[in-house]
């Protein structure tokens, strides 16, 4: 009988904990998936290493900016992404209240899918924060 109280808590400990992950991808207002600018294709979360932005020059890979409501296709990696369904930068970003916007830079799916239904992070999936990459 008390295995089973022990049982019943720690499963209901590792369901809130699993919660709480999925809360922080969820009050996101944008993601940002890693991209070259001069192909429009999307790289690996681990090619973005700061937070530079891309302002039309320069080359390499930069963080580039959808909002998580917007219904945006996020390409697979390698894959082709729309200029117009984000921004290269975070000036100008705002919330639906038309505050501060809140950014998570990388962990989305690299199969892709659509920005508000694709997984984010979780055990054995590497994500960022939005401190940078």
């Amino acid at each position: 009988m008390r295995s089973v109280g022990i049982t019943l808590g720690l499963t209901a400990l590792v369901a809130a904990s699993l919660t709480g992950c999925s809360n922080d991808d969820e009050q996101s207002d944008y993601q940002a998936i890693c991209v070259d600018p001069e192909t429009q294709q999307r790289a690996d979360d681990d090619k973005c290493k700061d937070e530079r932005e891309y302002h039309g020059s320069g080359s390499g890979f930069f963080w580039f900016y959808m909002a998580t409501r917007g219904g945006a296709f996020v390409p697979p990696i390698g894959g082709r992404y729309n200029t117009s369904d984000g921004s290269y930068t975070t000036s100008g970003l705002r919330n639906s209240s038309g505050g501060t916007a809140t950014v998570k830079r990388g962990g989305l799916d690299t199969k892709g899918g659509n920005i508000g239904t694709i997984s984010r992070g979780g055990f054995g999936k590497a994500s960022k924060g939005s401190h940078g990459g």
